[in-house]
Order: structure tokens, then C-alpha cells, then sequence
């Protein structure tokens, strides 16, 4: 193998905090010289975001959400999404997450691409969605603990404040870099 000097044996893995959204496992490993370490890996189910595009001849918008986020404690302004539930398929989820977050429904979905949001420590993946002509619907139906804000935002808005309040989703920003790469699928 080319980089077997690089790869390290899962050799054992042990939960020691479980939650609703993610459990914590230590992970003993073998290095490649033999030593035998343990590391913390967070562990959660797979998420979907998906940038709903609303064209206009005077520049293009996406349909994000605001919504508090306890960890940072501050308004994040966003692309709809959220966690793909066990057995569901991801393409599926997106265009869940789409309408009840959004009460939008898309007449495309397409998969830009997939990233691990921190493989030093997370075990997940997030697919990231294109979402086109999108069809109004009744009512957002949101979760018990969600309070979430609709907006329609320019492009050009977005891009000119990613990494600035209230674009502060790091997400966010790797989401942007597979649609400014041309939305062409992955």
C-alpha cells in the first residue's frame, strides 16, 4: 500500500458519552511503528445542507435561514439542513430538511459534494445540495426546539460576508466553495 507508513490500526472503541446528537468514543489505534495510542472521536449521524438558488435577472439569491446557535451563542444566518436520519437517503433528507425548514419544495436537487467537517476528530460526513426551482408550500414544519427565520439573501451579500457575523457557519463557507466551483455536481 503507497501510504501504509502514514496509516495507523483501529484496534479498539469504546463509548463514554452519548447524547441526542453525537456520541464520544475512545478509540485505541496502532501507529504504523507499533505504539498504540487512544484518541477522542466524536461521532454523529450524517448532515445535509442545501443552498436553495432563486435567479433574478438582477442577481441570483439563495433562501437561507436565521437560527440561534448555542455554541457560538449568537444569530447565525444560514443554508437549511440538518441531520439525515437513520436508513434515510440523502438526497431524501435534503429535500426534507429543505421544506420543513424553508416550507420550499425543489424541483431539482443536485449533489455538489461531500466534505468531513473535521476528520482529526468527527466521525461524519456533510452532503452538500443545490437546490432549483423551488415551489412555495404552505408552513415550515420545524422541530420542537427550532425557531427559524426565512430570508432571501443575495449571492453577492453572502459572499462578500462569509466569515463576517451572521456568517459565521464554517459549513456555510464550504458549501459557497462547491457552488462558486460551478455547481456542477459531484
Amino acid at each position: 500500500m503507497k501510504y501504509s507508513h502514514l496509516t495507523w490500526k483501529e484496534l479498539e472503541k469504546k463509548t463514554v458519552y452519548s447524547c441526542r446528537v453525537f456520541s464520544i468514543q475512545d478509540v485505541s489505534s496502532q501507529s504504523p511503528e507499533g505504539d498504540v495510542k487512544t484518541f477522542h472521536v466524536l461521532r454523529a449521524p450524517d448532515w445535509a445542507i442545501v443552498m436553495p438558488l432563486i435567479p433574478h435577472p438582477r442577481g441570483d439569491s439563495f433562501l437561507m435561514v436565521r437560527q440561534w446557535r448555542h455554541g457560538e451563542n449568537q444569530l447565525s444566518l444560514e443554508f437549511p439542513g440538518g441531520v439525515i436520519e437513520e436508513g434515510e437517503a440523502i438526497e431524501k433528507a435534503a429535500a426534507r430538511e429543505l421544506e420543513e425548514e424553508t416550507a420550499y419544495r425543489a424541483g431539482q436537487l443536485t449533489l455538489l459534494g461531500t466534505f468531513n467537517p473535521n476528520p482529526a476528530i468527527m466521525a461524519n460526513r456533510v452532503h452538500i445540495f443545490l437546490a432549483q426551482d423551488l415551489v412555495a408550500l404552505e408552513n415550515q414544519n420545524l422541530d420542537d426546539d427550532e425557531y427559524v427565520d426565512v430570508e432571501q439573501v443575495p449571492v453577492q451579500e453572502v459572499l462578500e460576508g462569509m466569515g463576517r457575523p451572521p456568517y459565521v457557519h464554517a459549513l456555510m463557507a464550504s458549501a459557497l466553495t462547491l457552488y462558486l466551483r460551478g455547481g456542477r455536481g459531484a
